[in-house]
Order: C-alpha cells, then structure tokens, then sequence
C-alpha cells in the first residue's frame, strides 16, 4: 500500500512538473492543425482489458483511413503498422512523436491506473486482436509508457522477439528493473523514442 502510494504520488509530481510544458504543446496542436488536441485509441491492457488511452494529436484528420491505403507501405513486422516519413503527421504532430511528447498525456492513464510507468507498450484493439495466444501473456501487466523492449534493441527485430521480450518483462517486473530502465531511459529519451513502433 505504502509502495502504491509513493508510486502515485511520482506520477502526479511528473504531471505537475510537464503540465506547462503541456499546455504549450496543446497550443501549439491549436494553431498548427486546429482540434482536438488529444488523439484518444482504445488499446488492451492488463488482462486483456481494454481501456483509452490519451495522446496528443500528431496526424491530420482522416488518418485512421488513409492508414488502409498505406498498408501497402507498412515496415513492420507482425499486425502493427508502422512507417517511416509517415505522411499522416502533421508538422509539429512529426517533432512531438520523434521526441516522445505526444505521449505525456499517458501520465493521466497511469494516475487512472490503466496503465505504468513502464511495461509492454498497449497495442491498438484490432492489433491486439490478431495475437497469438502466446504472444498475449504480455497482457499478464499492466502496459507503459516507456517500453522495455526499445532498450534491449529489439526495435531491429522480427515481432515475434518483440513479443518474447515483453513476456520475459512481465516475469521479471520489479521496482529494481524499472528503476534501472528509468536511469537509461531520461537521460537520452529521443534516441530511444524514435525506436519505438506505437
């Protein structure tokens, strides 16, 4: 309980500390491509639970659609979709995805509870959907915002390792790994961001 506690009083520190760094982004979103300012996805969560989970907008509207015309294009590995130079983005949209900012919104999920700090990153409904069975013991925690698997380097390799990684995550999951993964992660979180594929 005390653990708990602590942990969420992290998150509303990190909330408060980003929050007027996210009121200029929510401004910049305004005047850059208009509204919304949040791009809100059902994604799976800890046992297979679904859940919303919030963003800021980095794609013109429409781009759910346009993404069935690009399929064609996609370089990744296994049901997701990904591409690089995405033309979807808008222009600042671009610069917050590469940097990892389009996710600080994931700070409230985490407060909710939905998701952590750290874990497998959530998969989009129809995605998740399209899993193996074994591949969906990654749901046995509860997702992150930063992911793992980014730092083992398995964004270079076939999505079945991606997955192994993320079960192998949640079997060894303790307040020791993930503060190793944090000491990694802030100092350098650009370079690790671009890696990530959702």
């Amino acid at each position: 309980m005390i653990v708990s506690f602590l942990y969420h009083i992290f998150v509303f520190f990190l909330i408060v500390m980003t929050l007027p760094l996210q009121i200029v982004i929510s401004i910049l979103i305004v005047i850059s491509s208009g509204l919304p300012i949040l791009f809100k996805q059902i994604r799976i969560g800890k046992k297979n639970k679904p859940f919303i989970m919030y963003k800021f907008r980095t794609m013109a509207h429409g781009s759910d659609k346009l993404q069935k015309r690009l399929q064609k294009h996609n370089e990744a590995d296994g049901p997701v979709f990904k591409i690089h130079n995405d033309p979807r983005y808008t222009k600042a949209g671009k610069f917050l995805s590469h940097t990892g900012m389009d996710e600080l919104p994931q700070l409230w999920n985490v407060l909710k509870g939905d998701m952590a700090l750290i874990g497998p990153r959530p998969l989009p409904l129809e995605e998740a959907c399209r899993l193996a069975k074994w591949q969906k013991r990654r749901h046995t925690i509860k997702p992150g915002i930063i992911s793992p698997w980014v730092l083992n380097g398995y964004h270079s390799r076939p999505f079945s390792e991606w997955m192994k990684s993320d079960i192998t995550y949640a079997k060894q999951k303790s307040l020791r790994y993930d503060a190793g993964v944090l000491q990694i992660f802030f100092p350098q979180p650009k370079r690790f961001r671009r890696r990530q594929l959702s």
